[in-house]
């Protein structure tokens, strides 16, 4: 958060440069907020397809990454320059001028750090997404050790909780991922609560987190040593990412039944034996989660130190609770 105090020197040095630029012009706070960080680095073709991910194939365009050069300050050599011109005898600045430009170097520096404080908050966030899915592959970290494999070609590693001890989920690459979009989905649908001017730095930032992680996933425990080949599969992510988002909210919108079918596709991968007590489970889990996040105020999510309540087991006897309409 930026300070009230502006010293005489920086305010020196804006007066300067404001007699160059044209009187009409004001700087843009909204500019400022927002630098893209997009994190699917170096794009590249890739013509090796290896299954053991297990994710589905496809293409995305990425974004450019946009930079924002703050033309107030270059360097501290203003600030001399700005005490030189004060100290020459010249007339002082009208207070109100003083006040203006005072005011506009306290929302340029709010705006330079929202992305800091953005990038710090969303990586405690996006650990608490990944913890609930998290997994090993210990037979990779050994030398010339060789991961076991389920029968579509995927490498299969050790994981504890409900979703693999409570429902059986294999520890794989691709139910991490998945399982970990559920917990994001959550915090993305909160952020979109945040001011206009700083919500997409929080949506960004918390996918930058996911990215990177799971870009070092495919080389630790994967064996993906060639950029190209990760590029591929990071490119895969997000096309699911942006199809998690398309389903899980028109889900929120049309009721349970359309979400629960949602999270069958994307973490049952659409098998003919998932329990749908299990779903119902879920669905109930992520509309309590949902409704604790928008109850909290935006202070006690940007902190960074949110978490989730227990497991979707626990909603169990919800679930099993007999409805009213089918006694009549």
């Amino acid at each position: 958060m930026a300070s009230n105090y502006t010293c005489r020197a920086c305010l020196g040095a804006v007066a300067k440069r404001s007699r160059i630029a044209r009187p009409t012009e004001k700087l843009s706070h909204k500019s400022s907020i927002y630098v893209s960080t997009y994190s699917l680095r170096n794009f590249t073709s890739a013509s090796q397809h290896p299954s053991r991910l297990g994710l589905r194939t496809g293409s995305v365009s990425a974004p450019g990454a946009t930079a924002h050069s703050d033309p107030v300050v270059k360097n501290t050599s203003h600030c001399s320059r700005g005490s030189e011109s004060l100290s020459s005898g010249r007339s002082p600045l009208p207070a109100s001028t003083t006040a203006r430009l005072a005011q506009e170097l306290r929302k340029r520096a709010s705006g330079t750090t929202e992305t800091y404080v953005a990038y710090g908050a969303t990586e405690h966030l996006f650990k608490e997404c990944s913890r609930h899915a998290n997994y090993t592959i210990p037979q990779a970290l050994e030398k010339g050790g060789i991961a076991p494999k389920n029968e579509a070609g995927e490498d299969v590693g050790e994981g504890s909780g409900w979703w693999y001890e409570g429902i059986a989920l294999t520890p794989t690459f691709n139910t991490w991922a998945q399982i970990t979009f559920i917990y994001m989905y959550m915090f993305t649908v909160r952020f979109r609560l945040f001011p206009a001017a700083h919500a997409p730095s929080w949506h960004q930032h918390l996918l930058d987190h996911f990215f990177h992680d799971a870009e070092d996933r495919m080389a630790m425990y994967h064996g993906m040593v060639a950029r190209g080949v990760r590029n591929k599969y990071l490119k895969d992510l997000y096309i699911q990412w942006r199809g998690v988002l398309a389903a899980y909210d028109e889900g929120l919108v049309k009721g349970d039944a359309v979400l629960a079918t949602a999270v069958w596709r994307n973490v049952f991968k659409g098998a003919e034996g998932a329990d749908v007590r299990v779903l119902a489970e879920i669905v109930g889990f992520m509309r309590k989660e949902l409704k604790r996040l928008e109850e909290a105020s935006d202070g006690e999510v940007a902190s960074g130190d949110w978490k989730f309540r227990g497991d979707p087991g626990k909603e169990r006897a919800v679930v099993m609770l007999e409805s009213q309409w089918m006694k009549e």
